[in-house]
């Protein structure tokens, strides 16, 4: 692969599309990052507020989709201006599900944009709620449309969510645009998951899509214990004077703290 920064290009992506299938997990803080940059993850998603400078380093090598919150932006001006902030603290491409027009305005800008289609969870009102898309041929055909749009208006990428396998496929042959996977088979050209459900703590409903490979759930809930006990304890000890000890506490010789006292009562008596 070319370098750029040590991590692939739009171009080292777009050149693996029908080669190998790509990895791609979302993220939310710096450990997890840096664990999937050390495990040879190959893509990150992390959302635009999580991402910061502490995260590029943390994500290594890894290309990173940085993820604009529909709804927490509005304006195209919104957009621009967080696409461009992204990109200057070493996003690889942005995501984007807002219209066609501030998509292409920003595809248009230089900006490499990945987009969504089938199940859009932030538009899932007008697919049927949280469920899949594209199991009608009709469905299935809007679903290729809306890639295809996406294709015209200067895409990168789309997540490509909760589709059948075999329309997958289908769309893999027929567009340029790099299909990020989430649900979607094993035709797509990257495979999609959340780090939490592939470490297993996921709080609320874990999609059918997901694999766990961990269960941090477990300890997640032992580490909390862990905590409530430490903190009772403190808690414990100042309550009975066990804390803080000597050796938790600066000391004063006692010459020093005779003159001082001398120094008190002059001042105090001026």
């Amino acid at each position: 692969m070319g370098l750029y920064h040590k991590r692939p290009t739009v171009a080292d992506i777009r050149a693996l599309k029908g080669k190998r299938t790509l990895t791609m997990l979302y993220v939310d803080a710096p450990d997890e990052a840096a664990a999937a940059s050390e495990a040879g993850i190959d893509m990150l998603s992390i959302i635009d507020p999580a991402w910061t400078p502490e995260m590029r380093e943390a994500a290594g090598n890894c290309f990173v989709q940085v993820g604009l919150l529909y709804g927490a932006l509005v304006t195209l001006e919104d957009y621009q201006r967080a696409a461009h902030r992204a990109m200057q603290v070493g996003g690889d491409c942005v995501y984007c599900a807002s219209s066609f027009g501030t998509i292409k305005a920003l595809a248009d800008d230089g900006i490499p944009v990945v987009s969504h289609v089938g199940l859009i969870p932030s538009k899932a009102t007008w697919t049927g709620g949280f469920k899949a898309v594209g199991k009608t041929a009709n469905s299935a055909m809007e679903v290729f449309r809306h890639v295809k749009a996406l294709e015209e208006i200067g895409c990168f990428g789309v997540e490509l969510e909760v589709v059948p396998d075999r329309v997958a496929a289908e769309i893999a042959k027929r567009t340029n645009l790099v299909l990020l996977g989430m649900g979607a088979g094993p035709y797509a050209d990257a495979q999609y998951l959340f780090a939490e459900d592939v470490l297993g703590y996921t709080p609320g409903h874990k999609p059918r899509h997901a694999k766990t490979y961990r269960n941090f759930r477990s300890e997640l809930d032992r580490l909390q214990q862990e905590r409530i006990a430490a903190f009772r304890e403190f808690g414990a000890d100042v309550a009975n004077g066990a804390y803080p000890a000597p050796e938790h506490s600066v000391s004063i010789s006692d010459a020093e703290l005779k003159n001082f006292a001398s120094k008190l009562d002059s001042d105090t008596n001026a």
